[in-house]
């Protein structure tokens, strides 16, 4: 049998499914009567990541940290300001998805499928599950009906649901059920890459431990590779090999899940976990609280983005922009200071 750790040194030295490299996406602020543009709101700014193929990435950070942001442009919802989005397709080419036209993507887009967040909003309330969900099929050219129909049981079978929930419309089901639904629309056209954007935050707790475990059964029975965008840090420990942490459009740390847990090297990543609720009253938490506000994506701070709001910010934070550099093996990190840092992982 083939350990985790063999699993992931394979995939360590296999080429990357997906390459970001310097990826940004500003939005202009316009102003006066003739719609000038006076600013960019850097929603994204300078992003660069690697998704191995058959892993779990978790991007997490604040609400407006600019990771909805990253995951549209990955799946060129939004078209980015500049970078490169190197996609490895089937037959081994490497393609920049960043300038594709809407022709040259459209034989890439049933490899990159999207989870979203509302599971009701994401369905049509006029078409049944069945509609739904074969939907993609009828776009990628399976023109016969049973056909679809017998690809909807199928995929119904594989999120556990029965395959008569077909003939019902989105609103005779549960949230859950929904989810599940959104789930296998997803799959119908086989993908290779999965954008899960916080597909578990609208749903109840213990419906949410349901979905995740089938998330984790689909991505080892199907060979999935997951981009998984969550602000619950309790989540992403659960399905992710390897986590980015977002702050003000730019990835400040990014690790194996274990070791960012375990010991964090920049201290908005510690903050965030020690704001983690516990499930033991004798455990403190939210003793490292965050002061001041997150800073406007329009209107940056010099220097580190975090160094108003940082304990152990000095003058070279507020004068020098910090890079993503590495500091241990598969560990990268944006902190002048992160080798001198002792901080607090999670309980």
């Amino acid at each position: 049998m083939t350990t985790g750790a063999a699993m992931g040194e394979a995939r360590a030295a296999s080429p990357a499914l997906l390459r970001v490299r310097n990826l940004r996406k500003f939005f202009p602020i316009s102003k006066g009567i003739f719609r000038r543009t006076v600013g960019h709101v850097r929603a994204v700014d300078d992003v660069s990541f690697d998704i191995q193929e058959g892993e779990a990435l978790g991007l997490v950070g604040e609400s407006g940290c600019g990771k909805t942001t990253t995951s549209r442009c990955i799946l060129r919802a939004m078209t980015p300001t500049a970078g490169e989005m190197l996609y490895r397709t089937r037959d081994g080419r490497d393609v920049d998805l960043a300038p594709l036209s809407r022709r040259d993507l459209r034989p890439l887009r049933a490899e990159i499928q999207m989870i979203f967040q509302d599971p009701f909003g994401s369905l049509n309330p006029r078409m049944t599950l069945f509609d739904n969900v074969g939907e993609p099929l009828l776009v990628n050219g399976m023109r016969n009906r049973s056909e679809r129909m017998d690809r909807v049981a199928e995929l119904l079978r594989l999120v556990g649901l029965r395959a008569e929930f077909m003939h019902r419309f989105p609103h005779a089901v549960s949230g859950g059920q929904r989810q599940r639904i959104g789930i296998a629309r997803a799959l119908s056209t086989n993908p290779r890459l999965v954008v899960a954007d916080e597909p578990v935050s609208a749903l109840d707790v213990s419906v949410q431990a349901q979905v995740l475990n089938l998330l984790l059964e689909l991505q080892q029975r199907l060979g999935l590779t997951f981009l998984f965008v969550a602000h619950d840090l309790s989540v992403v420990r659960h399905i992710s090999d390897r986590v980015a942490v977002m702050y003000v459009g730019q990835i400040v740390e990014l690790a194996p899940t274990s070791s960012l847990f375990a010991r964090p090297r920049h201290p908005y990543t510690s903050a965030l976990l020690k704001a983690v609720p516990v499930a033991d009253p004798r455990v403190p938490t939210g003793d490292v609280l965050l002061k001041g506000e997150v800073p406007s994506p329009a209107n940056p701070p010099s220097g580190c983005y975090f160094h108003p709001r940082c304990p152990f910010a000095d003058e070279r934070c507020r004068r020098e922009t910090p890079p993503l550099r590495d500091i241990a093996p598969g560990h990268v990190v944006r902190c002048h200071h992160a080798e001198r840092l002792e901080l607090a992982g999670a309980a």
